[in-house]
């Protein structure tokens, strides 16, 4: 079941569902608008020939209050808000219309799994012909938040648990590693 504005409010304020922080008119009616942080990475494309899934990704870090995303770039930014969630609640993350009818791609893998707690890194990509400027504190995304018919057993305790600014891919960590 997909929560209401009313729902996310009633979680909000018990404490049961966390976003840090929050101002006037981010809740939706079934979803809650994410803004776009400081904290950026792009590829290293300089430091190796191809990426795998076994080996360390390298990126250039950097923070802005604004960045240009070149024509048919990807790009990974972190949002403003941490969040966490509890063990009986999923998020979707969804880019704004406004900005999709721009040319840009929104993602983080498009789901944040029961008992996630972090601030999301997003993975953004141009699909224009033309440059796109962003700006920090900006909604970019919004989480719709999905009630679980039960509480998970095994709520998330991956490798991106906690994570603060943008996070690049830890792939090569993966446990079913073919070594």
């Amino acid at each position: 079941m997909i929560l209401s504005d009313k729902t996310i409010s009633k979680y909000l304020e018990s404490g049961e569902l966390v976003i840090e922080p929050m101002v006037k008119g981010q809740i939706q009616p079934a979803s809650v608008d994410i803004r776009l942080g400081r904290h950026f990475l792009k590829l290293d494309e300089n430091k190796f020939e191809a990426m795998t899934m076994t080996d360390e990704i390298h990126y250039v870090e950097f923070e802005s209050d604004s960045i240009i995303i070149p024509s048919n770039s990807f790009l990974l930014a972190t949002t403003m808000e941490y969040i966490k969630l509890p063990n009986y609640l999923t998020a979707f993350v969804e880019g704004r219309s406004s900005i999709g009818r721009m040319g840009l791609f929104i993602q983080n893998a498009g789901w944040v799994d029961a008992g996630f707690e972090g601030e999301i890194t997003l993975e953004l990509f141009n699909a224009n012909r033309l440059p796109i400027r962003l700006e920090a504190g900006r909604r970019i995304c919004q989480l719709v938040f999905a009630e679980m018919d039960e509480v998970a057993l095994n709520p998330y305790q991956g490798k991106y648990l906690g994570q603060r600014r943008a996070v690049g891919s830890k792939i090569f960590l993966d446990e079913d590693r073919n070594d």
